[in-house]
């Protein structure tokens, strides 16, 4: 099985040994992205709702450096600090994906890198 690592600048760079996703021949595995802001490498800020969105952005950047797209999920994994915040993970979920929406699942976690509030991973499939 050929493994191909995939990078963008329009992500935020890897803060450690991983790659941003790692392309197989029919899937696209993406690591896990947080709030960061890609050109100053700091979170976007306190707001969840920008959080929410900084992180399908990053998502969305690494699936198109790997020429593919949100659409293309089929499976996401979200890490929420405070499980609240589900049903805005829920609406905004909802702005950036089209049905069939992918498989999710949700858990709640004690704390994620830089204090963030939400981390999100995904795996992509490639449409013959």
């Amino acid at each position: 099985m050929t493994r191909t690592p995939i990078h963008t600048e329009d992500a935020p760079a890897a803060i450690g040994a991983y790659s941003q996703a790692i392309q197989t021949e029919s899937l696209v595995f993406l690591s896990g992205q947080i709030p960061l802001d890609p050109a100053s490498m700091e979170l976007v800020g306190p707001d969840m709702r920008a959080q929410i969105c900084r992180v399908f952005d990053n998502l969305a950047a690494v699936a198109a450096a790997a020429d593919l797209s949100l659409d293309d999920c089929l499976k996401l994994t979200v890490y929420l600090v405070d499980l609240e915040h589900f049903a805005l993970v829920n609406e905004v979920m909802a702005e950036y994906f089209s049905e069939p929406y992918p498989a999710r699942a949700a858990v709640g976690v004690a704390a994620l890198p830089k204090g963030a509030m939400v981390e999100m991973d995904a795996i992509l499939a490639r449409r013959d």
